[in-house]
This record gives structure tokens, sequence and C-alpha cells, in this order.
């Protein structure tokens, strides 16, 4: 089988969003601004409270869906249908935003580290406007795969060794994957055909990816079609393996709306200041 290789690579951006959190900007940023059907990756980590405290407010979403990984802290959801929940280390909540929502994200700690990644996976035309929905997932649903001596990948969406992650029926078939390695330890993951991924590694130094070292902070975007090695280089090292089935469709985006047309995107705002989400 043919293997995959890194088109391009990618180093995150300082920046900030919500209240003022700090984060690394890595999708959605002048170096990459979409990897259809992604639209943004941010990674937020921080020990220092100021950077995080002032937490997500309430804010609108439409045509699309959050994905948020804690890694490390605690973040309380809530929004405007009455659901909310505490997101632990380990967790992982998929929301589709759909038609409309009003959601907040407001940190459960005064101090310590604060760490996580959000991802934003774009909607199809004929489900933009489907109902909101989350799938929340503790840290306990998320099962372990082991394929080698020395890796460990915990499987939150698609299948990978023959363990399925519990995250169902997303319309982009999103495989999402982390995946711990210790050095000179090797794995192959097969991917789906056609699929549009990216591997991001996130904790040691640097892992070796698609036969090319790869460093921390640095997001490798993969070739289409084969399987993926990755392997552990001098340290122990963490990767991020996100992938997905593009859309090809037209993206029109506006802060937190991601519609197909200009069009769209003008009803979206009447909607919201019309009370309709």
């Amino acid at each position: 089988m043919t293997e995959r290789s890194i088109l391009r690579r990618i180093r995150g951006v300082d920046t900030s969003d919500g209240a003022g959190v700090r984060l690394k900007r890595i999708i959605g940023q002048p170096g990459l601004d979409m990897l259809d059907p992604f639209l943004l990756l941010d990674e937020f980590r921080s020990d220092q409270a100021g950077d995080y405290i002032a937490g997500f407010p309430e804010h609108p979403h439409r045509g699309f869906e959050t994905v948020t990984y804690m890694l490390a802290g605690h973040m309380k959801h809530r929004d405007n249908h009455g659901n909310s929940g505490d997101l632990v280390p380990g967790s992982v909540q998929w929301m589709t935003a759909g038609r409309g929502i009003l959601h907040s994200e407001m940190p459960e700690q005064e101090d310590g580290l604060m760490w996580g990644f959000q991802l934003w996976v774009n909607l199809p035309s004929k489900e933009k406007l489907i109902a909101p929905r989350y799938q929340d997932i503790g840290p306990e649903r998320i099962p372990v795969a082991r394929p080698a001596e020395g890796v460990e990948v915990k499987v939150i969406a698609g299948e990978f060794d023959g363990v399925t992650g519990p995250v169902a029926e997303i319309v982009t078939q999103p495989i999402y994957l982390d995946i711990a390695v210790q050095p000179g330890a090797t794995v192959t993951i097969p991917l789906p055909e056609g699929h549009a991924g990216f591997a991001y590694v996130f904790d040691g130094q640097e892992a070796e990816v698609a036969g090319e070292p790869l460093a921390r902070s640095e997001l490798a975007v993969l070739s289409r079609s084969g399987e993926l090695r990755i392997a552990g280089r001098d340290t122990a090292a963490r990767v991020l393996l996100v992938a997905g089935h593009p859309l090809n469709e037209p993206v029109t985006r506006y802060g937190p709306f991601v519609m197909n047309t200009p069009e769209e995107i003008h009803q979206a705002i009447a909607d919201f200041r019309a009370g309709k989400f």
C-alpha cells in the first residue's frame, strides 16, 4: 500500500480569542486558511490564569461543528437551550451548531494548567440548518488501542486497530486520534482514501511523521492517499492525527457563522439579531 507524505508544514501563530484567551492558531491563519473540511484549529495552553480566566462568554455559532478536546484543566460550557456541563481533563465535546446556538465556555478554575484544542469542522450545505446537538464524551468513554510496543492511541472518532471511537454520525466521517509513541516505537495508521488530514505534534520534542521529523507545535498537511507511519525519535511524543472527507463546497465565513454564500451570512446575522438562535 502507498504511504502518505507531508505536503506542507505550518506553525501556529499566537493570538487571542473570546474575552482575551491566549492561544496558538494553527488552521484559520494566513499560512493555512482552511483544510477542507477543517476551518480552524486552536491550541490553548497556559498555567498563567490571566491567559485564560476570561474564557469565552456567550457567543453564537451557525453552519459548522466545534470540537473541544481537553488535556488539562476544567471548562464549564452552557448554552441558550439549557444544556450545561464540565469539560474535564481527557474529555471531548463534539458540538453540532447547525442552524444556530448561543454557547459559552468558561474556566472552572482560577489557577493551574489549562490545555486543549478546539477544532472547527464544516457542515455541508444540506446540513447547515439542522437542529443543534452535543456529543459530550468523558475520558472514561474514550477507548485506547495498543497496536505495538510503546504505542498508545486514543480513538476519539473513527476506527483504528479494531477499536471504534465514541463520536458517531458525523457527516465528514472524521478520524480523530491522540497518538503517544515512545522512542523508537512505530505505528502505521490506515486512513480513508481521499480524506484530507493533518498531524500535529503537541507533546515531546518531535516525532517522525511520514518518514520526516516533525517538531513540537508543527502541523503537517498530509497527502490524500495511502497509510500514515508515525514513529518515536529520541524522546516520547504525542501526535494529534485528524482526517475528514472534504466537502468541496464554497465557503463564506463571517466570525462565528460559516455558510456557502454571502446571502446566507446576511440571513444568519439577521436571525441572530432577531433572537431566532
